[in-house]
């Protein structure tokens, strides 16, 4: 059954997930304030870059099932189902999340329900936030208890999310056990087609509902940091932090996935919600719950400089003058996402320290020169790497992963490269007369 929605936030999460509930068949608006965004979302056009989705924009665009506005009066009247999909960034000079966003979006919207409508919040937030909205858009809306707010967290995977929107693995909503309404048979009834597939839905109530995504994400995280802090031992003693992992990845109970050491996360997810967990638990008396996130926090961040570190040794002790090529902008490959990117800091702490970095990302280098304009950016890996004293390889692009070491050593000044991201096959590299350097890997 088609459902009338509106989607309010048109940033990454939003403006995928406007388009995948076109895709499923509902008639959708999407709201924001950006008025340029706006336009271009309009004309078809995605401002960020995601496989697969602006074929999926365009055409519900132009099928008409897909329109945008700046107006949320319109958005008021047009729909019964509303998600809220707007940032909740780190909170400047501290830990916790910026709910301004989310708050704005409820005060704007409430006063202007005048009939039954159902609220789902998708942004992640801190536990404890959506019992609160739920009581302010009942103070606000003019139908009172019949403007109902249940948490639909999202679990998008930048790269993916077009089919995680399409596609989940599963499905969590959270209602107000003392105040269910019909907040589950409208959500059963916008997610028909996943819950015919047989997606698992998980329905419980509001604080959990919350807690999952940030949970999710602190376990990912704590995973990724555990085997970076593993491969600063196996460094330590000559072990391969490759085969070590492939040998524990065995084990059912830990799952080789998520066990690739490296250079460590970042994104807009995964950085910032494991701080406002920490955040949030100080507030509600149990921070000493969630201790371990600080080291986990602190073991990716002292990855970025470890890797500066390497350089330094590979270059002989002195970055200044070294020409170093990066290949990588972005925190992840098919993203151009640069929030807290482990490959940018590196480049951006390189040139601070007098190295002529030059970088090459395949789609990141706009969103990147914003951050960092006074870096060198090249327009392909040939260009990025040409009479280069290094290489490191930053983000595993395909296209990286991909390159031919006898091909890039006769355009090199000297053979040396370090595998940020573990992901070039190294004996390969070696066998061309190249001086290799993994993270916690045997380098011959």
């Amino acid at each position: 059954m088609s459902e009338r929605l509106s989607v309010i936030g048109t940033g990454y999460l939003g403006a995928t997930h406007a388009a995948g509930m076109a895709e499923l068949g509902h008639e959708v608006i999407g709201l924001d304030i950006d008025a340029e965004k706006i336009e271009r979302l309009s004309r078809g056009e995605v401002p960020f870059y995601e496989p697969g989705l602006p074929e999926l924009l365009r055409k519900h665009v132009d099928s008409g099932r897909l329109r945008f506005t700046t107006d949320v009066r319109e958005v008021a009247e047009f729909a019964d189902v509303h998600f809220i999909g707007v940032g909740t960034p780190q909170l400047k000079g501290g830990y916790g999340a910026d709910m301004s966003y989310v708050d704005a979006a409820i005060e704007s919207l409430a006063p202007l329900l005048t009939r039954p409508a159902i609220i789902l919040g998708k942004s992640t937030v801190p536990v404890g936030t959506a019992a609160r909205l739920a009581e302010r858009v009942r103070e606000l809306a003019p139908v009172g208890d019949e403007a109902q707010l249940g948490w639909n967290p999202e679990f998008l995977r930048e790269g993916f999310a077009v089919e995680d929107t399409l596609r989940p693995d599963r499905l969590v909503l959270g209602v107000d056990p003392a105040n269910p309404g019909r907040i589950e048979e409208v959500a059963r009834r916008v997610y028909a087609q996943a819950l015919a597939r047989e997606t698992p839905i998980v329905v419980t109530d509001l604080a959990t509902a919350e807690l999952v995504k940030v949970s999710a994400n602190a376990f990912l995280a704590t995973k990724i940091s555990f085997i970076n802090a593993v491969a600063e031992v196996c460094e330590a003693t000559g072990a391969d932090v490759k085969d070590l992992a492939d040998a524990i990845g065995y084990d059912e109970r830990i799952g080789r996935k998520f066990l690739g050491a490296g250079l460590g996360f970042g994104g807009g997810c995964l950085p910032k919600d494991i701080r406002a967990f920490m955040a949030r638990a100080g507030e509600l008396g149990v921070d000493e719950a969630l201790t371990f996130l600080r080291e986990v926090d602190n073991v990716n961040r002292r990855r970025r400089q470890h890797v500066v570190q390497m350089a330094e040794r590979e270059l002989g002790g002195k970055l200044a003058d070294a020409k170093i090529a990066v290949l990588g902008a972005a925190f992840k490959p098919d993203s151009d996402d640069v929030r807290d990117s482990p490959a940018l800091d590196v480049a951006g702490q390189l040139h601070l320290a007098g190295a002529h970095v030059r970088v090459h990302d395949p789609e990141g280098m706009a969103n990147a020169a914003k951050v960092w304009p006074t870096l060198d950016f090249a327009d392909s890996p040939e260009d990025a790497v040409r009479d280069a004293d290094l290489i490191i390889v930053a983000t595993e692009w395909k296209q990286f992963r991909a390159l031919d070491p006898n091909v890039v050593g006769e355009l090199v000044a000297h053979k040396r490269i370090i595998d940020g991201r573990n992901c070039l096959p190294a004996e390969e590299w070696i066998a061309a007369g190249w001086d290799y350097r993994g993270l916690g890997r045997h380098s011959a």
